[in-house]
């Protein structure tokens, strides 16, 4: 099979033809149809992210067609067509039973821990707990999104800060996390800020429904965003992963505030001062989130199918396997709005 395979950090990636994968007992085997090129990929690529051991297939944002069935699976036949979390949870322990698939002590982490997407095919163990029945209308590109920045983009919004029709929400940063947040918010009646220091995408949040937007680089987004939502939003989501936007969400909520950490700290910003004074004085929340458990797939994938809510805007660029090494490249600097997805494989 055709794969992307990183040898060296900040390098371009290998295309190479690998042996396919083998079929896990509880897993399936997946034809790739497509995949998403995510900032999370872009810390393995750098080197950041401690989970990986050169050489390894990058991809966690994938959705695909059954090609064969281990034999302790049950649920899935071959000609399937499937999506996955980002996080594959073994389904038995206590975190699991409880229904937090995402803290699972032993989850398997493809394009981390495990060969990932970025390839004609890709083993997915562990089949039953993790996988759901992808839409037979949904664009495989749109779906490929779905295992990671809508799913939890959605998971912060309703099952962390549990947001409410009628509240305002800031967004801090407006790549595909930020973006689906915007999008998925106003489905849910909430108005939206949404913050970046990028013009393009501040017009393209705008175009797509935000109610406001603010250019951090021109002006204090802080009073900036307590102007607007006329004292302070009601929820902050930082879609970034830095000190400078965590400590900007955390000071523009207004008294009784909840922040969602969702951005990835990686490098220099795993340790952050962040302003304590503000959460105590105004009885904030911070939440920290990283994923969505399966079991809360119908919910995000009936909204979609009930056109509530339209998710196409995040889909920039449709890409080949060669051309996934500059998509990582251009992480390094404030990116085009949108996301680009791997749907060619063979070249």
């Amino acid at each position: 099979m055709r794969a992307a395979l990183l040898t060296r950090y900040r390098a371009p990636l290998d295309i190479t033809d690998l042996p396919d994968p083998d079929c896990p007992e509880d897993g399936v085997i997946l034809r790739t149809l497509a995949c998403g090129v995510c900032r999370s990929d872009w810390h393995s690529w750098t080197g950041s992210d401690p989970d990986i051991t050169l050489p390894q297939i990058p991809g966690h944002e994938y959705c695909g067609v059954v090609e064969e069935v281990g034999p302790r699976v049950s649920r899935w036949k071959t000609g399937d067509r499937v999506i996955a979390p980002f996080i594959l949870a073994c389904g038995q322990c206590p975190a699991c039973a409880a229904g937090n698939q995402t803290t699972c002590p032993t989850q398997i982490i493809p394009g981390f821990t495990h060969p990932g997407a970025f390839a004609e095919r890709i083993a997915v163990p562990r089949a039953d707990q993790n996988l759901a029945r992808l839409p037979a209308a949904m664009d495989p590109a749109l779906a490929a999104s779905l295992g990671c920045r809508v799913t939890t983009a959605w998971h912060g919004l309703t099952g962390r800060a549990g947001l409410r029709a009628g509240e305002w929400l800031a967004v801090f940063g407006t790549g595909g996390v930020g973006l689906s947040a915007m999008l998925l918010a106003r489905a849910l009646g909430a108005r939206v800020v949404v913050v970046d220091v990028v013009a393009e995408k501040l017009a393209h949040a705008k175009a797509h429904g935000a109610d406001a937007i603010v250019n951090a680089a021109e002006t204090d987004p802080v009073a900036a965003l307590r102007d607007i939502t006329g004292g302070g939003a009601d929820v902050a989501i930082e879609a970034l992963g830095i000190e400078e936007t965590t400590v900007n969400a955390l000071k523009s909520l207004r008294k009784l505030g909840r922040m969602v950490q969702i951005g990835m700290p990686a490098g220099k910003h795993t340790q952050m001062t962040l302003p304590m004074d503000a959460v105590y004085s105004g009885q904030l929340a911070i939440y920290g989130t990283r994923g969505m458990p399966a079991w809360r797939y119908p919910s995000l994938l009936s909204l979609i199918e009930a056109g509530q809510v339209d998710l196409t805007p995040l889909i920039a660029r449709r890409v080949r396997l060669s051309d996934a090494s500059a998509e990582l490249a251009a992480f390094d600097h404030p990116a085009p709005p949108g996301v680009a997805v791997i749907t060619d494989f063979s070249n």
